[in-house]
């Protein structure tokens, strides 16, 4: 056959000259999982590799509990419960994906899929109008991750190795964005409760909650979205290509790990638990309006701490597990960088989606939670600064997310 432009420019010797596939043939040949364990090991691995996948039983009675109307409480605890192996199943997705990437991409992973319940909750309370709820689960979600999975995985590591050790210079930048992050989402508040402008917007407001989507908030929320999202991009050409050396620990002997799902089939039970996941979460949100008001339990509880705490399961096993290795560069990926992406990612996006929707989302946090926001992040970078962690640096994060737990219970 004459020489064309996918045509070699020189023989291989072989006498082979094999024909480019085409994209069916290539699709097939992905299908088929040549050299990965197969479709029905794969699930067989999903599915039945862990007892606690024995809380998918609770799936189903979510489904039917709403679908049938029954008792709000009923409603709620069979969603929430339902959530929780969900979660773990997409880390677990997630990490048989991110098992031929290196350590910056599969933290990175990691900790994008572990906040899909959290964009999946967001959303759901975004178009049922439960802004407050919307708000505290996001920073629920950033409190949860730098403190409580930030402060388990210190302590665990800290058990086990008298002293875990990680890039000095990926923490700084880590720790600086998460600053930047911090600052942003405080200035909207500060805008609000000091400029003459914001407490004349405030005091025209009907709303009772303090959180009033006047135009000026609307403004800076919308504008520093969008900023943010170029952060986040810059971010990420930061992390996985300019200065990645910053985020990539070289460590001899260290085990390779073992694919047991194929490809193809970690991606398809991805999208598989994601979409289950979207409806648990939305009959969540739907009851927790009934739910709160009959026993009294505070949204800011249910927001900062119960919603978080489900939708970060999976992020927890996994970090405390690296932790427990002495991988603390894969922990500060995962909490840290999770955090960030929530941040900088996440919650501009539900800002985006409600001003696409007609749902007015700001960036207006209560003077409370912009305390507790301030706090964390100082707290968190003046440990991580050093390029060191040890188990008394957990216990004093553990212990301010504990206190934040109760100041929200009153």
């Amino acid at each position: 056959m004459p020489p064309t432009e996918t045509s070699p420019l020189l023989e291989n010797g072989n006498g082979n000259d094999e024909l480019p596939l085409s994209f069916l043939q290539r699709v097939v040949k992905v299908s088929k999982a040549e050299g990965e364990p197969s479709w029905l090991d794969s699930y067989k691995y999903f599915f039945f590799g862990s007892w606690f996948n024995v809380l998918l039983v609770f799936v189903p009675l979510s489904i039917i509990s709403h679908n049938l109307e029954w008792d709000a409480v009923l409603r709620f605890s069979f969603s929430f419960l339902a959530i929780v192996p969900l979660a773990k199943l997409l880390g677990e997705a997630t990490d048989q994906l991110s098992v031929k990437l290196g350590q910056t991409l599969s933290g990175l992973l990691n900790a994008s899929f572990g906040n899909a319940v959290e964009i999946i909750v967001g959303i759901a309370a975004l178009l049922q109008d439960q802004l407050v709820i919307v708000q505290t689960s996001m920073l629920g979600s950033i409190l949860s991750n730098i403190l409580l999975v930030l402060g388990c995985s210190f302590l665990a590591g800290g058990l086990k190795f008298p002293e875990g050790n990680f890039q000095v210079q990926g923490a700084q930048a880590s720790a600086s964005l998460m600053t930047l992050a911090c600052i942003t989402l405080v200035i909207p508040a500060a805008y609000a409760s000091t400029t003459a402008a914001g407490i004349k917007e405030q005091a025209e407001c009907l709303v009772g909650d303090g959180r009033c989507p006047t135009t000026g908030l609307l403004f800076i929320s919308r504008g520093t979205a969008i900023l943010l999202f170029l952060t986040y991009v810059a971010y990420l050409i930061f992390q996985l290509k300019t200065h990645k050396e910053y985020f990539i620990t070289i460590e001899d002997g260290d085990e390779e790990p073992v694919a047991e799902m194929s490809t193809v089939a970690a991606g398809s039970s991805l999208l598989l638990v994601t979409v289950i996941t979207s409806f648990c979460a939305d009959y969540l949100v739907a009851s927790i309006e009934e739910t709160a008001d009959r026993y009294n339990i505070p949204k800011p509880f249910i927001g900062l701490i119960l919603l978080p705490i489900v939708a970060n399961a999976a992020e927890h096993v996994t970090s405390v597990w690296m932790a427990m290795k002495g991988k603390m560069e894969l922990t500060i990926g995962i909490c840290v960088g999770s955090s960030i992406q929530i941040a900088t990612f996440v919650i501009p996006l539900l800002v985006v989606i409600g001003w696409i929707t007609g749902h007015p989302l700001t960036l207006q946090f209560a003077n409370f939670e912009t305390i507790v926001l301030s706090a964390s992040v100082l707290l968190v970078t003046l440990l991580i600064m050093d390029g060191k962690s040890n188990y008394m640096e957990g216990l004093m994060l553990i212990v301010l997310y504990l206190v934040i737990a109760i100041a929200c219970e009153c």
